[in-house]
Parts: C-alpha cells; sequence; structure tokens
C-alpha cells in the first residue's frame, strides 16, 4: 500500500527545515527568555508594591507595620527582591535588541539599569531581614539601632546604586526605545515619564503611586511584546548565522 502525497508531506520535513529549527532554537530560547523576564519581572514588582506595609515612619514604626501586615508583607519582601533578578536579565536583554540601532544608549542605559537592579537587590535582602525582625519586636530598639548603622554605612552605596542606577538607565534606555524604534512610539516617552511619576509624584500624592504601577506594567509589557515579535536575526550570534541550513551535497553524489 503507497502512502498518499499528503501523509508523506506531514511525516518528512522540507528539506532544510530540520536543521533551520535546530540553528534557531537558541535565538527563539534566547528571545523568549528575555520577554518572560520582563513580564514576571513586571508583575513581582507591581504585587509587592501594592502589598508593601506602611513604611511612612521611622524604623520602628516600619517594623511594627511588617509585623501588623503578616504573611502580605513576606510575599512584598521577596516579591521585590525576587522581580530583580528577572528584571535584570530583561533589561540587559533589551539593550541587547538595541544595541544595533542606538549602541551609545543601548550599552549606557543597560548597564546603569543593570546597577540598579543590583542595588536594590542588595536592599531587597535588608527588607527580608526586616521581616525576621518583625518577629522579635520585644528587642525593636536593638533592631532600629542595626538597621540605623547599615542605612548609614554598608548600605549607602547600594542604595545609591538602586536609586541613580534605575532613574539614569530608565531615561536613556527610554531615548533608546524611541530613537530605536523599538514597539509603539509612546514607549520610550513613557518610560521617562514613568521615573517622574514614581520618583517625584508619588511622594506628592499616593494616588500617583498606584499610576506608577499602572504604567510600569503596560510599559514593560509593550516591551515584552516587542521582544517577542523582534526578528530571530537580533538573538543569533554571527556562528549561528554562517551554519549553513543543510549540509552540501557531495560532488557526484546526486543523479
Amino acid at each position: 500500500m503507497q502512502t498518499s502525497p499528503q501523509t508523506a508531506d506531514t511525516r518528512t520535513p522540507a528539506p532544510g527545515t530540520t536543521a533551520a529549527s535546530r540553528r534557531t532554537r537558541p535565538a527563539r530560547f534566547a528571545r523568549a527568555t528575555v520577554a518572560a523576564s520582563l513580564v514576571v519581572g513586571t508583575a513581582l514588582t507591581v504585587v509587592s508594591i501594592l502589598l508593601m506595609p506602611d513604611f511612612s515612619g521611622g524604623l520602628a514604626e516600619s517594623l511594627q507595620a511588617i509585623a501588623a501586615a503578616g504573611s502580605t508583607a513576606t510575599i512584598s519582601a521577596l516579591g521585590f527582591a525576587s522581580s530583580q533578578l528577572f528584571m535584570a536579565v530583561g533589561l540587559v536583554g533589551l539593550a541587547h535588541l538595541l544595541r544595533n540601532r542606538v549602541p551609545v544608549l543601548a550599552v549606557l542605559g543597560g548597564t546603569l539599569a543593570l546597577l540598579g537592579a543590583f542595588g536594590h537587590a542588595v536592599y531587597g535582602g535588608v527588607n527580608v531581614v526586616m521581616l525576621l525582625m518583625a518577629q522579635d519586636l520585644g528587642a525593636i530598639d536593638t533592631h532600629v539601632a542595626v538597621l540605623e548603622r547599615t542605612e548609614q554605612g554598608l548600605a549607602i552605596p547600594f542604595m545609591a546604586a538602586g536609586l541613580l542606577g534605575t532613574v539614569l538607565g530608565f531615561i536613556l534606555l527610554g531615548v533608546a526605545v524611541w530613537r530605536g524604534g523599538l514597539g509603539p512610539r509612546w514607549v520610550g516617552p513613557a518610560m521617562i515619564f514613568w521615573v517622574v511619576l514614581e520618583f517625584v509624584g508619588s511622594g506628592l500624592s499616593e494616588w500617583a503611586g498606584y499610576a506608577s504601577g499602572v504604567l510600569y506594567a503596560v510599559v514593560f509589557g509593550a516591551l515584552a511584546l516587542a521582544v517577542l515579535r523582534s526578528s530571530l536575526a537580533h538573538w543569533m550570534t554571527a556562528a549561528e548565522a554562517d551554519v549553513p541550513l543543510s549540509e552540501p551535497v557531495p560532488a557526484g553524489a546526486a543523479g
């Protein structure tokens, strides 16, 4: 019994199809990883901000607020610290995608944003330690003294890196996204506006903080989609791009 042409086509890939799929597999994985990191990092950041206890008072009041918040404070602290890993991967991938269009802005913006994520991750560890301190409010004076020494000493460079790296990195990446034409035209200016809204507006109005979270999610959701729609050529190494799709046929083998 002979196999129909349609059945044969579904079982036997076209010449070069398997080789092409194998060649682009690392690029597809890299592109998907960057897009997923932007989505997961953004989601964790927004959740951590929404569940964050009231830190408007001093260190003693902050520890008491953490104790009163219970599990939501734990989710907030762990979510914020974890989000920085995903955002670091996503922002470096974003800079990689932009490097051929606006190399200087992409490298500077990506480096500063990565520095900001590192600084925030370190200070996120302090927030995790505060979770344990909040379980022992009987020694709150001792805990406050330790935290004050930390904030006035070792934590200063990391706090500065988190603040300046994020502010300058996001501004430069916003300009890079706009000049590089990545995603909708409004995304780049929206990144810059988010910096103003987050670091200036949030201190003036509680609603500005909520608006900042919404804008953050919208901007990085749009960037994740732009990454997924980008050409695989941007994610392939020179060696992968030069690999032929199929092995050459030896002379005299045809016919």
